[in-house]
């Protein structure tokens, strides 16, 4: 049986202070603590439909803004995946997954081939959803794609309800993220006619 890929990583800034620990062959359990409770319960549905394993604990300057925390947070996470990715030999690679949260509709496409983007065209009605900013999931989602060196497409089909669209939006994200990490058993090496991902 394959060895279980995982992550561990930390960054610690004069801003924040983030560490995450990230199981890609996981069974879906998370423990979140950033002190947004909107946030952790948007990471803690990224973990259970994506069946992934997920420690988080991040502090940051929430005084200031919400801004750095989220930020940061999506860079650690991504580079908690990219870790457990590793050469990413015999992965599928690609996955594009549509969601349904009551009247919204979100797909969330992604490319795990070592390109960093971010497409995205999210349109919250509301800005605030509990004490969250919403305005900030593309802040999260650029990072996470910097740091997992993935390409994201996000696609809003119908909006509605903010709380409906980001929980559609994330459970997305976790479900496509497990479809294109799983390891296609016809594969040798790289899924990448240059031999080589990135």
């Amino acid at each position: 049986m394959p060895a279980a890929r995982r992550g561990r990583q930390a960054r610690r800034t004069k801003e924040t202070d983030i560490r995450v620990r990230f199981v890609l062959d996981g069974s879906g359990k998370a423990v979140v603590s950033t002190a947004l409770p909107f946030l952790d319960h948007m990471l803690e549905l990224v973990a259970v439909h994506g069946l992934f394993d997920l420690t988080v604990k991040a502090k940051g300057d929430l005084d200031v803004d919400q801004h750095h925390t989220v930020e940061d947070l999506g860079l650690v996470l991504g580079g908690a995946i990219d870790e457990a990715l590793g050469d990413r030999k015999r992965i599928v690679r690609y996955a594009s997954v549509t969601v349904p949260m009551d009247e919204c509709l979100v797909t969330v496409s992604v490319d795990l081939g070592g390109r960093p983007y971010l497409v995205h065209d999210l349109r919250p009605k509301t800005r605030i959803v509990g004490s969250f900013d919403s305005t900030l999931v593309p802040d999260f989602l650029v990072a996470f794609a910097q740091g997992a060196r993935c390409t994201l497409h996000v696609s809003q089909l119908r909006g509605g309800n903010t709380h409906h669209l980001l929980e559609a939006t994330f459970k997305a994200l976790g479900r496509a993220l497990d479809a294109a990490s799983q390891r296609d058993p016809r594969r040798a090496g790289v899924p990448s006619s240059k031999g080589r991902i990135g």
